[in-house]
């Protein structure tokens, strides 16, 4: 999986690949070490070609913290595959989805 970081008016953490049990290390690490200064993080899943339940964690688990910190977290550009995980895991109404 490739992470590409970018600051600016928002945090936009774009994803390339899978975000599996592989990758989700990588993308926690990533996150839990950025300097998060912005008030919006969004995850750009342009690229992103699939998710598992462990990249399902870190999503929830960063909400958590962001939320905590109040800041805002969104999830743009999800592919079919990827909506369908969401929605049969209920992530959908958990996650702010643009």
């Amino acid at each position: 999986m490739e992470i590409v970081v970018k600051h600016g008016n928002e945090l936009t953490v774009a994803l390339k690949g899978r975000l599996d049990t592989n990758t989700s290390p990588e993308l926690e690490k990533c996150l839990r070490e950025e300097q998060i200064t912005e008030d919006l993080v969004v995850l750009d899943f342009k690229e992103l070609e699939y998710i598992s339940s462990a990249g399902l964690r870190v999503l929830l688990a960063t909400k958590k913290v962001l939320d905590s910190n109040g800041k805002k977290f969104e999830i743009h550009n999800i592919n079919d595959v990827v909506k369908e995980v969401f929605n049969v895991t209920g992530f959908a109404n958990i996650l702010t989805i643009k």
